[in-house]
């Protein structure tokens, strides 16, 4: 077997307390899921049983989650500004969500409005999408070095893109400033001070993959996951999604890991000092979606309390996932899964192929009982970048 050593901090969470949060839980989950299910089109998405993948990790299971299927936008994120955007216009026409579609809304709704979000492709997508089914404006800002390819994406649906000069964070800041001079409502997936509701009610739409998965889960026998992996960015969607499987099983019962890139770990860094920490500079991550340096306060709570583990890794570790999930032994179902939707499965091939395997095996708490359950979170969203690492080795895992 090669063996090759990719680059993983670990870092366990000395901060951990099991505390669980009611607005990240069951009942808010299910209620966002009954939203979804009356959306045209609405289906679960896949989730797969790598059997032969687990077996040559010298694992029970590894369960893949693959959002790339999600009402044709190659990623989960419309789950989360599709929910928001719904719960914004109820509380202003005094509506209730439990009675109401997307349709339904549209036919409610008396006034032009704007909707304006910072994106690193895939959440502005989702916010445009949501916007033009409802028959509104969407303005949507992404940070520099934004792939032409996901902007692309974004001006399909009508809506208005621009890519700015700053990274993502400052995206943000500016967004907000310029959404308050135009009188235009944010939707964006990260909170501050004075900016909580909608940040928490996109959380809560996240996890409608989350009781999806839960669901499929018992339908395969399997009585709950003993390990999840959740890639990092702002922890909105690790937080939303971590909230619910604690409340479901227990936050004793699992053992939940924190992945992101090294050059933007804020949460990595967070976990290690047990406050938030927020990280700068550019963050050129191939992990696009990941390459945010201020955590989400309302997430960062519930991964502070029930995070088992943080990590901390470099892109290869990404490109590796993506082309094992590309290209799976056996007849293991095919993941086309993009740079931030493979990570978590990137940390379980490094491990398996590192020389120090069965002690990172033993510091993640893996064994052959393990039943693993991995967020595939997007697909080939940057199809360029895809081949160049799928087809033409860009990242290589061995130098």
């Amino acid at each position: 077997m090669s063996a090759f050593s990719l680059k993983m901090d670990i870092a366990d969470n000395r901060f951990y307390t099991g505390e669980t949060s009611p607005l990240f839980a069951r009942q808010p989950a299910q209620q966002a899921r009954r939203f979804h299910q009356k959306i045209a089109g609405y289906q679960p998405t896949p989730l797969y049983a790598l059997n032969e993948l687990a077996a040559l990790f010298g694992v029970n299971k590894i369960l893949v989650k693959d959002e790339s299927q999600r009402f044709g936008l190659n990623a989960f994120k419309m789950l989360g500004g599709s929910y928001a955007i719904a719960q914004l216009l109820c509380e202003k026409y005094q509506l209730d969500i439990n009675t109401l579609s997307l349709d339904g809304l549209k036919s409610r709704i008396k006034e032009k409005m704007t909707f304006a979000t910072t994106t690193d492709g895939n959440h502005g997508r989702g916010v445009a999408w949501a916007a033009q089914q409802l028959g509104q404006n969407a303005v949507i800002y992404m940070p520099k070095g934004s792939a032409q390819e996901r902007v692309d994406a974004i001006l399909r649906l009508g809506a208005e893109c621009i890519v700015t000069d700053m990274n993502y964070d400052d995206t943000v800041r500016f967004t907000m400033q310029t959404a308050q001079k135009n009188g235009w409502e944010v939707v964006q997936d990260t909170a501050w001070d004075g900016y909580t509701k909608i940040p928490t009610w996109i959380m809560q739409g996240y996890a409608t993959l989350a009781d999806e998965a839960v669901e499929q889960m018992s339908a395969l026998g399997i009585a709950r996951p003993t390990h999840v992996f959740l890639q990092g960015g702002v922890g909105a969607l690790a937080g939303g999604v971590l909230g619910y499987l604690v409340d479901v099983y227990g936050a004793e019962n699992l053992r939940s890991v924190i992945v992101e890139p090294e050059l933007a770990d804020c949460l990595y860094r967070s976990g290690v000092k047990g406050q938030i920490v927020n990280v700068g500079g550019d963050m050129a991550t191939i992990m696009a979606g990941l390459a945010c340096g201020e955590p989400n306060p309302l997430g960062w709570e519930v991964l502070r309390n029930c995070a088992s583990q943080f990590i901390s890794c470099q892109d290869a570790v990404s490109a590796l996932g993506m082309r094992v999930l590309g290209n799976p032994p056996g007849h293991d179902p095919r993941v086309i899964s993009g740079e931030s939707g493979a990570v978590g499965l990137g940390v379980l091939a490094a491990v398996h192929y590192h020389p120090q395997r069965d002690a990172l095996m033993n510091k993640l708490q893996l064994d052959s009982h393990s039943v693993v359950l991995i967020i595939s979170t997007e697909g080939d969203t940057d199809v360029k970048h895809y081949r160049e690492i799928v087809w033409e080795g860009k990242h290589p895992a061995a130098q």
